[in-house]
């Protein structure tokens, strides 16, 4: 199968993070292929930047959707996922989404754990888009700055280990999910050193997707994810454009 991540951060060094958690665990005959975001911001922590990020899942998508078995939102929070599913016809899976559901399989609530306390609100609604409200047990950050997105995982591992040490003492979370696109391929690092289970979202994310394409679920012609009725537009990428048209050829 063909699996397409897509990271809607322009961070190079994000995607190369994220492409080698997934990696570590997928299937040997799977096919992954990753790409970064032309356009936005170096990660994504507001809901403007997760618009302007959602707008590149949607035009990457246009671009390649049929070369591909399933596709992956590569950023915590899920940009564009829902319009994602709902205008083309393989499964897309949000790296959010796949590491709360992994995590709710492994216990009763989960915590989310996470580098910046700017992505707290963003994530928090994350959770609520996803109604999963009753299942997280809060979203837990380190404060202060960091020197680089590509390297904050180096830079605060200790102080995360820490962190998910706190909230596993609570006693309030039976799993934590490691949550942020720079933090792919730690929990590999720090699964020995924390009581409760940890999700690496990317490797939850590849999973499900494989999952996805082996089922080979049908497109949605009912319901709120059937795909919209055809529309003109102005000033999109040819491809969206033309998928948003109904053009054949998309």
């Amino acid at each position: 199968m063909r699996i397409l991540m897509i990271n809607p951060n322009t961070s190079e060094g994000v995607t190369a993070r994220l492409e080698q958690a997934a990696r570590a665990v997928m299937s040997p005959q799977t096919v992954l292929d990753s790409v970064t975001a032309p356009a936005g911001v170096p990660y994504i922590t507001t809901r403007t930047e997760s618009l302007i990020g959602g707008v590149s899942v949607l035009e990457i998508l246009s671009e390649h959707h049929q070369e591909y078995d399933a596709a992956i939102v590569a950023a915590f929070g899920d940009p564009g996922l829902g319009a994602a599913r709902e205008l083309f016809d393989l499964p897309v899976v949000g790296l959010a989404e796949a590491g709360m559901l992994t995590a709710c399989m492994l216990g009763g609530r989960f915590a989310i754990v996470t580098f910046a306390a700017a992505l707290e609100p963003w994530y928090r609604e994350c959770v609520a888009w996803h109604r999963l409200e009753a299942r997280c047990a809060g979203v837990h950050t380190l404060s202060g700055a960091f020197r680089s997105i590509n390297d904050v995982q180096e830079e605060k591992a200790s102080l995360l280990a820490e962190l998910c040490n706190q909230v596993a003492a609570s006693g309030e979370a039976d799993a934590i999910v490691l949550a942020g696109a720079p933090l792919a391929g730690l929990a590999a690092q720090l699964r020995d050193q924390v009581p409760v289970p940890l999700v690496d979202c990317a490797e939850a994310a590849i999973g499900q997707a494989e999952t996805l394409a082996r089922l080979r679920p049908a497109k949605a012609l009912a319901g709120s994810f059937r795909r919209p009725a055809a529309k003109p537009s102005t000033g999109l990428s040819p491809a969206l454009s033309a998928r948003i048209a109904h053009d054949t050829a998309q």
